[in-house]
């Protein structure tokens, strides 16, 4: 075989478009352009035809025809189920939508429409209470039909649980009993969410079925739950059939705690467990309670992107409903909360209106349990926690909560060192807020990140607003460790971005930094001062406050100023032409300088009339 030949056979599969795992789907006999586009049963009419249209020229690289026949398929307002046969009937063509959208930006919007459209239909079948009613009857009838009830009922998942405990519950259906039962594990993995939930139930028989059913699953997620009415229902048949039920699954579950059982699976769903995965296809998942006022599954619609977070929470609170002293849950809920708010959508309806955000709950936690968290974020690198527990430290906590260790870390003194700087700065703010009173190998990393953080300039990472943010709190808390003469975090190190901050283009961060420069024994930081308030291009406020803080610094460190510094201040408090304000500010820096008395009288002597 020639290497032309190889390079030519390599370049036609690289040219293939319709090549979907690998494989050609191109018969010998039937064209590249066309094996996609096999039709559809009579009776879906245009949409039959546009639908084939559009894979006939996606197939040949026409983007701009498919594009007005995905539309036509779009504006035409078509029934999503005869959509999703047609999709059914030609899987080829399935696919090749399927990576049209993944692929291919020209038509990818159009494309991901026409699947939403497909998935809606699937939606729709998948939850036809007809559809399920009848499939659960059909349970009970021929061998054949059982089978091929089960299959169906498979299919429809997660929504076929609420119609099977119904008809469990209902005793004018108690000969279908064993065959529904039985078919309740056949569900698979989608029905252990619905049936876990209805545990909360008080019918006794139907729990009984819903024990067995989880423990034919074989899934570990129902362990906390099953292992919780061992613990604590008051049948004692239902016990041992959930103990019987978790040995079916994982013996050496029996000697864990239903806290610890349901921790695991939090934990699980936090860390994303591929076992755990939302058993629909669109964009939400379901979370599902028991109705006990109507004795009913009901589920609520959740956006997927936060469904492992809210599961985690939900697994959360059992375990601490199961041990009340169980703390590992809440630090985890709060993990989870934060990650809720990270995604910057609405709440889901369950929440109920009014709902607190992960904030509240972290202000009002324990320091203990934000650690934790913090620990926690520090480990998994999680920006959005690791930010979000750091700025609940910082709201409420003092130091030795601040300095507390968790294990044998302590996790606000490691997110000075964090990768992200939000995190970083606030850890700072946070520490020297706290006016540390014991001396800490990390403290230089405050005063670094302090100075860093009053600098940093807004670029397309560092939005303005936020960079205003962090350089005023850092700037605040610096004049707090400044003005209470904090001995544990040396500002020293701060010098020069303080005196670069005295020339900033944000006032507030002129005057504070002059503020805290006021306190700095160094002449350099008397001197800066000094010039932001002989600088003319400041305005009159800023000056009379650098002004103020400079007769603070020549109280505090006495007289630091160069010849001629001292003769522009001269100059200003002699002057005629100058404001009243700044004149009066000038003088009582100039005073407190405390310099030689021939000034004075040269003043008093210049306004003397002979």
């Amino acid at each position: 075989m020639s290497k032309y030949f190889l390079a030519f056979f390599g370049l036609c599969i690289l040219l293939n478009p319709l090549n979907v795992n690998g494989q050609s789907p191109a018969s010998a006999n039937e064209p590249a352009a066309t094996a996609a586009v096999k039709p559809a049963k009579a009776g879906t009419g245009a949409l039959e035809d546009n639908w084939n249209d559009f894979l006939h020229y996606t197939v040949i690289g026409r983007f701009d025809l498919a594009t007005g026949y995905a539309q036509k398929i779009i504006d035409s307002n078509c029934d999503p189920l005869q959509l999703l046969k047609l999709s059914e009937d030609n899987p080829r063509g399935y696919a090749i939508l399927v990576r049209v959208q993944a692929n291919n930006p020209e038509i990818a919007p159009l494309a991901g429409k026409i699947l939403d459209i497909i998935e809606k239909g699937r939606m729709m079948r998948r939850t036809d209470s007809e559809i399920i009613t009848e499939e659960i009857k059909r349970l009970s009838s021929t061998v054949r039909g059982k089978y091929t009830a089960i299959e169906r009922l498979r299919n429809a998942g997660e929504y076929a649980i609420p119609y099977m405990l119904a008809a469990l519950a209902d005793e004018k259906r108690i000969e279908e009993f064993p065959n529904i039962s039985a078919a309740l594990p056949e569900i698979g993995k989608a029905a252990v969410r619905p049936l876990t939930t209805a545990l909360a139930m008080d019918n006794v028989g139907v729990k009984g079925f819903i024990i067995k059913a989880l423990g034919k699953t074989g899934y570990p997620e129902a362990l906390g739950y099953l292992k919780y009415i061992a613990e604590n229902d008051n049948s004692e048949q239902l016990r041992t059939m959930a103990t019987e039920s978790i040995n079916l699954i994982d013996s050496t579950a029996a000697s864990k705690s239903s806290a610890e059982l349901f921790y695991a699976t939090a934990e699980n769903y936090f860390y994303k467990a591929e076992s755990l995965a939302p058993s629909t296809d669109g964009n939400n998942a379901n979370i599902w309670f028991w109705d006990k006022q109507e004795n009913r599954l009901v589920r609520q619609a959740v956006d997927k992107s936060y469904f492992r977070e809210l599961m985690t929470m939900r697994c959360c609170e059992w375990a601490v409903r199961a041990d009340k002293d169980f703390g590992q849950a809440i630090s985890l809920w709060l993990s989870s909360f934060f990650r809720v708010d990270g995604k910057g959508i609405k709440y889901p309806e369950y929440f109920g209106k009014g709902h607190a955000n992960a904030m509240t709950y972290a202000s009002t936690c324990g320091p203990e349990y934000l650690q934790e968290a913090l620990e926690r974020a520090i480990k998994d690198n999680d920006n959005v926690v690791a930010l979000g527990t750091v700025e609940a430290l910082s709201k409420n906590a003092g130091e030795k909560s601040l300095m507390y260790r968790f294990k044998t870390s302590q996790p606000l003194i490691n997110a000075l060192s964090f990768n992200d700087r939000a995190v970083r700065y606030t850890a700072a703010v946070a520490l020297a807020m706290a006016e540390p009173a014991e001396k800490f190998a990390e403290s230089e990393l405050v005063v670094s990140n302090l100075a860093s953080a009053i600098t940093a300039q807004a670029d397309a990472n560092w939005p303005k607003e936020t960079a205003d943010n962090y350089a005023i709190r850092s700037a605040r808390a610096m004049l707090k460790l400044a003005t209470t003469r904090n001995s544990v975090i040396n500002l020293a190190g701060a010098m020069d971005a303080l005196v670069q901050a005295t020339g900033d283009k944000r006032d507030e961060i002129k005057i504070v930094a002059c503020q805290i420069l006021a306190y700095l024994p160094s002449p350099d930081a008397q001197r800066a001062i000094a010039e932001a308030a002989l600088n003319r291009d400041n305005s009159a406020d800023i000056r009379i406050s650098s002004f103020e803080s400079l007769a603070v610094s020549a109280k505090v460190n006495a007289n630091q100023l160069l010849d001629t510094q001292i003769d522009q201040i001269y100059q200003i408090v002699e002057s005629r032409e100058t404001g009243q304000d700044l004149r009066s500010s000038a003088a009582t820096a100039f005073g407190a300088l405390n310099l030689p008395s021939r000034r004075v009288k040269d003043l008093i002597l210049e306004q003397t009339k002979m």
